[in-house]
């Protein structure tokens, strides 16, 4: 009989994504993920199969958790606009860290030579503009936005300045600058 597991998975999944969000794939180790677990290698691959299938149980987690956040933040009435704002801005990482999206970051580095790493991505940036039209929609018939754009294309549109933006804050963009074009891109609905 083996021993029992001495860790809680979702603790060492959250752990392991903090790791790969600083880091990337490929410069993360297998033993540097053991250690920021604290657990041995062995229990690594006992659990986790390996570092691909935790990498990939990472970026489903931040998923999870992602549109988890967007839901909460638009489930209750008042003014879309600031929401939008507020969701932008953590979705990117304006202000928080210099990290940007951890799924941003595993699909420019992994996405084309990784059909999973793409199968997760593209996920969560449907469901991340899904919540998006939603909001717009809600905004447009509160007469808080304009009716003259298509809700879905604004939506694409907001997705790809939150991708965009994502880059910025992985290179070092200015959080002022980053916060002038999230004021346009937000001003423009």
């Amino acid at each position: 009989m083996g021993r029992p597991m001495r860790f809680e998975t979702d603790t060492a999944i959250d752990k392991a994504m903090d790791l790969f969000w600083q880091q990337g794939y490929a410069r993360t180790t297998p033993q540097e993920l053991a250690s920021q677990l604290g657990i041995g290698k062995g229990s690594l691959y006992n659990t986790f199969e390996s570092k691909h299938a935790l990498f990939m149980r990472a970026l489903q987690r931040y998923s999870e958790i992602r549109l988890q956040y967007l839901t909460d933040l638009f489930s209750a009435p008042g003014a879309i606009r600031p929401r939008l704002r507020e969701a932008m801005t953590v979705l990117a990482g304006v202000g928080e860290h210099q990290r940007g999206c951890v799924m941003v970051n595993a699909e420019v580095e992994l996405g084309t030579a990784d059909d999973e790493v793409t199968r997760i991505a593209d996920s969560l940036f449907t469901g991340i503009e899904s919540v998006f039209r939603r909001a717009i929609a809600r905004g447009q018939e509160s007469g808080e936005f304009g009716a003259d754009r298509d809700a879905g294309t604004a939506a694409s549109q907001l997705l790809a300045s939150v991708i965009g933006l994502s880059v910025l804050v992985k290179t070092g963009g200015p959080s002022e600058r980053l916060g002038i074009v999230l004021d346009g891109i937000i001003d423009e609905l």
